[in-house]
């Protein structure tokens, strides 16, 4: 077979997915770029507006900067206990034990159901207010909360869904935890150290290019989220937990103002866009590989 039609063979396998990034990726990109300049309402004649839309959400808007602070609290809740929480499991689960495989998957299965409707509804049955969390708490005699229905509570309650559902961030820590040299834990041992200054001296470090990965990909996850505070909360009470993300769905599929929604959508890529390239450049001053340690 020559190299041509090798090549021709290759591109032929790659056609659906191209097809399928062009036609469900970037005309779709390159549309709500154009439509967020515009006053597209999903039925009829649009227009041109120019930055309306922009100067709308930053100075009439005030539903905007709600949703936004909303998310931004989402966030820093959310990203770093699930990393936290993440990182945890995987050092116990690091072991050499009868049965652990067990207890991995058990671990990881939160991931495979999360992000659904189910799970929401399932975290709104149990954390109603008189749901099995309080009845829990009423048996051990701790006072019920209004998980749902107060606005100091309820942002943190489906900040647990997310980090609740760890198990993928949970593996790629056990992945590099197995990648670190059994011959650095032996050295740091004979030194005298004890095991909290080898996790912070020598399993930390070793594990900030995987820890990176995952705060830059559920940093992303984050802020788009959406299904929680839909199906657990519906953005209330008083719009505590009403995320960026609900405000762009509702902006264009309850009130059908698409080149407003596609504004918003372009400023939260444009948020994204600055807190990774924020994390990107802040990177070296922490991030070690193994051929700079």
């Amino acid at each position: 077979m020559n190299y041509k039609k090798s090549e021709s063979i290759g591109l032929l396998y790659i056609l659906p997915w191209f097809i399928g990034f062009l036609s469900l990726q970037l005309i779709p990109l390159i549309n709500s770029f154009w439509y967020s300049f515009t006053n597209f309402q999903l039925i009829g004649n649009f227009n041109f507006v120019g930055l309306e839309n922009f100067k709308t959400l930053f100075t009439d808007d005030p539903v905007f900067w709600q949703s936004l602070k909303v998310t931004f609290y989402y966030v820093f809740i959310a990203v770093p206990g699930k990393l936290a929480f993440a990182l945890f499991i995987a050092v116990v689960l690091n072991q050499k034990r009868q049965g652990i495989n067990l207890f991995r998957t058990i671990y990881y299965l939160p991931s495979i159901f999360g992000g659904s409707i189910a799970i929401s509804a399932l975290w709104k049955f149990l954390f109603m207010k008189r749901g099995v969390v309080n009845q829990i708490f009423g048996i051990i005699h701790i006072p019920a909360q209004d998980w749902l229905g107060s606005p100091k509570w309820a942002l943190f309650t489906i900040s647990l869904v997310n980090i609740w559902e760890f198990g993928s961030s949970m593996v790629l820590f056990l992945a590099g935890l197995k990648q670190i040299p059994e011959t650095l834990y032996e050295a740091a041992r004979i030194d005298g150290a004890g095991r909290i200054k080898i996790f912070f001296r020598v399993t930390l470090p070793l594990l900030t290019p995987i820890l990176f990965f995952n705060l830059i990909m559920q940093m992303i996850n984050a802020f788009q989220q959406f299904t929680n505070a839909f199906v657990i909360t519906n953005g209330g009470p008083l719009k505590a937990t009403y995320l960026y993300g609900m405000m762009l769905y509702e902006q264009g599929f309850r009130f059908f103002k698409m080149g407003y929604a596609s504004a918003l959508s372009w400023v939260l890529f444009i948020i994204i866009f600055a807190f990774t390239s924020l994390s990107f450049g802040s990177s070296s001053s922490w991030v070690h590989y193994g051929d700079k340690i």
